[in-house]
């Protein structure tokens, strides 16, 4: 713990210039797996422990559609545990005894579930529990992720710990999906991730077709010929042409965002339309994290989470503008350790009119990939990959899985963005479309997940 620590907060000190008042390497007990918290083996299945004095164990994985999950409870683990493991308060009884046959049903997490029965629930706010008794399969319907607990209520009424087993395999035929990795495995995927983006290792950047590129339609709005190969899973772009009240929209939107001293940069490459709700709930969906807006702040929150044996993913973003004002949101997705110089990311503002009723948002999205000197005031600030099209596409893609993505529709703007700089003086190159992306109302979203299970 307390390496991984240190990692983190020197990665995010030496990122964001933030100083830590009175930081100092925690002398507190490790996380272990009997306190809820992930067994680091090698192994396709993942074992745990399960405390009842916690409300809900993070497991560490990620769900997506079409996985499937296994989860078998191995029974009593409270008399494996060591000396220096995280006890639970001696005052309590065992869940099993007699002497819990008092407790109220509506005080336990799942209600109809047995007071000490091994329960799960697939999302961390708003998902309902479920009982998993000694074993359970599930076919995944939806992105989410995994909490285990034992059925004693919070605070909990009983004392115990179950030992529990789980195995992701994913929607990819015979691919299984590994458990939690250990320090030293994330640093250095980490690591390859940074080489790889920094010094152009492996495929390029133009070698790699974007998820939309090879279902781009050749229409009188987007012409912009590709080349680039198809892929397994093309976007699913409309052919309809857009709105006129829209394409006007969109024709008067300015190309490019700027930086405080009004220096261009990145391109406006897509736009979301609908509710804000809406737009949060699919990029949750998805998997989209909201960015911290605090460096100092960032810092702290590293080293909590950190302590918690849990990974940070929420590295802040500088401040771009675009309708005179900062980006309302900055959402992203990366690797533990890698995001601090790696990761997928954008810049979403709500603009400053609606289309049908409807609440338009515009995005500018690039590809963190490394590391390179800031041409305004000679400091060191992020690499984009240059081909920012695979960002667009890439954001597109990943909601489009979720089900929260009405239609999906490239469109081609007078005085399209082609070959351009960033703020910082990053160059990058597009074929100059946006794309649009409709979101489904949440009844829609609901009744099309209904639909699937």
């Amino acid at each position: 713990m307390g390496a991984r620590l240190l990692v983190v907060v020197l990665l995010l000190v030496f990122f964001t210039g933030t100083a830590v008042p009175g930081f100092a390497q925690s002398s507190g007990p490790e996380a272990t797996a009997a306190d809820g918290q992930s067994d680091l083996g090698t192994s396709s299945e993942l074992d745990l422990r399960i405390s009842a004095t916690q409300p809900w164990t993070d497991a560490g994985l990620e769900l997506h559609p079409g996985d499937m999950l296994e989860i078998t409870s191995a029974g009593s683990a409270s008399g494996n545990l060591s000396s220096d493991s995280v006890q639970p308060a001696p005052a309590l009884p065992v869940c099993g005894s007699n002497d819990v046959s008092g407790i109220s049903a509506r005080n336990l997490q799942l209600s109809s579930a047995p007071l000490g029965a091994l329960i799960a629930k697939l999302h961390k706010q708003g998902g309902e529990p479920f009982l998993v008794g000694e074993k359970k399969q599930i076919k995944i319907e939806e992105a989410g992720h995994l909490f285990l607990a034992i059925n004693a209520g919070s605070p909990s009424a009983c004392q115990e710990t179950l030992a529990a087993k789980v195995r992701l395999t994913s929607a990819v035929v015979g691919e299984t999906t590994a458990p939690p990795k250990d320090i030293k495995t994330k640093l250095a995927a980490a690591a390859q991730t940074w080489i790889a983006g920094q010094f152009g290792t492996g495929a390029s950047s133009d070698d790699q077709a974007s998820p939309g590129a090879a279902a781009a339609p050749k229409t009188a709005e987007n012409n912009a010929s590709t080349s680039a190969p198809a892929v397994a899973r093309p976007l699913n772009i409309s052919t309809a042409p857009l709105d006129p009240k829209l394409r006007d929209a969109i024709d008067h939107l300015p190309r490019r965002v700027n930086d405080q001293l009004k220096n261009l940069g990145d391109m406006v490459n897509f736009v979301m339309i609908g509710s804000q709700k809406d737009v949060q709930d699919a990029l949750q969906a998805a998997n989209w994290l909201v960015a911290d807006t605090s460096h100092a702040g960032a810092v702290t929150k590293a080293v909590l989470m950190t302590y918690e044996n849990k990974d940070y993913l929420q590295m802040p973003m500088s401040e771009l503008y675009l309708f005179g004002r900062v980006q309302d949101f900055g959402y992203e997705q990366a690797e533990p350790y890698a995001v601090v110089a790696s990761r997928h990311h954008f810049r979403l503002w709500k603009a400053p009119f609606q289309v049908d009723g409807q609440e338009v948002w515009v995005g500018a999205a690039t590809h963190d990939v490394g590391f390179e000197k800031d041409q305004r005031n000679g400091k060191m600030t992020h690499k984009i990959d240059p081909a920012v099209d695979k960002e667009r596409d890439h954001i597109a893609a990943t909601l489009q899985k979720t089900g929260h993505i009405k239609m999906l529709s490239y469109y081609l703007p007078p005085d399209p963005v082609r070959q351009a700089k960033n703020a910082t003086g990053g160059e990058y190159h597009s074929d100059g479309r946006i794309l649009v992306m409709w979101m489904k109302a949440a009844e829609g979203a609901s009744a099309a997940s209904a639909q699937s299970h």
